[in-house]
């Protein structure tokens, strides 16, 4: 369960604090899959990395499966970010360097699991890149880099995902495809879903959609077992 409690973020601006989050509570059981939205400076983004345990935030609490994450020292942060948490970037953040192959290996070597290039070849199978283990990522396209984040974000088998804009560089149809990757393995893997997006479509899928607007909670609604409309959350 990921459990936040008056949380608050401030950042410095022009010499005078700005509000990001304010005082904002939510709580989120197992496995459920939600979507954040809202207009862009409403601090959906913000929120995904205080969760994500990528920031700390300026007040409040953050537990995930019953750890407080705000108060862990930065080892033991990274410790539990390892176990627990997969985070994937609207701009995929693959290692430029590696292959595909070897930058789903990367967090399965951290974590000290054995086989991790065996694991890795079967989660890029998963993701249909099988022929594409040997390509570095300037020899993918954008659908294809994002699928080979997805797999190396569900490497460690972690209980919580995080996904900030998980289609936003891709075109419809490979935003589609993604889209049902995530899907396909949240059902897999059972894993706790939260995703920020503008993606009606997208959101429509998720059984759960959070708006935010200036730092709060606007709504928080269920999804009908609908796909819901296309377009845009403003």
């Amino acid at each position: 369960m990921i459990a936040i409690a008056q949380l608050s973020m401030h950042l410095p601006a022009g010499g005078r604090p700005v509000t990001i989050l304010d005082n904002l509570t939510l709580d989120i059981p197992d496995k459920q899959m939600v979507a954040i939205v809202g207009p862009s400076g409403s601090g959906k983004s913000t929120l995904l990395g205080l969760m994500a345990g990528l920031d700390r935030p300026t007040a409040g609490s953050i537990r995930l499966d019953g750890t407080e994450i705000t108060t862990l020292s930065e080892s033991a942060l990274a410790r539990f970010r390892r176990a627990k948490i997969g985070y994937i970037f609207q701009s995929f953040h693959l290692i430029p360097t590696l292959t595909a192959h070897e930058n789903v290996m990367v967090p399965l070597e951290l974590n000290g699991e054995r086989d991790a290039g065996a694991r890795a070849a079967d989660l890029l199978a998963t993701v249909k890149l099988a022929d594409r283990l040997d390509h570095y990522p300037v020899q993918l396209s954008g659908g294809e880099q994002q699928r080979v984040a997805v797999a190396r974000a569900f490497a460690c088998r972690p209980p919580f995902l995080f996904a900030d804009e998980p289609t936003g560089n891709l075109d419809s149809a490979t935003g589609t495809q993604v889209i049902d990757l995530l899907l396909s393995m949240h059902r897999d893997y059972g894993t706790t879903l939260v995703l920020v997006t503008h993606d009606r479509t997208l959101a429509g899928q998720m059984q759960r959609v959070v708006s935010l607007r200036d730092g709060h909670i606007e709504s928080d609604q269920l999804v009908p077992d609908s796909t819901g409309a296309t377009g845009s959350f403003a």
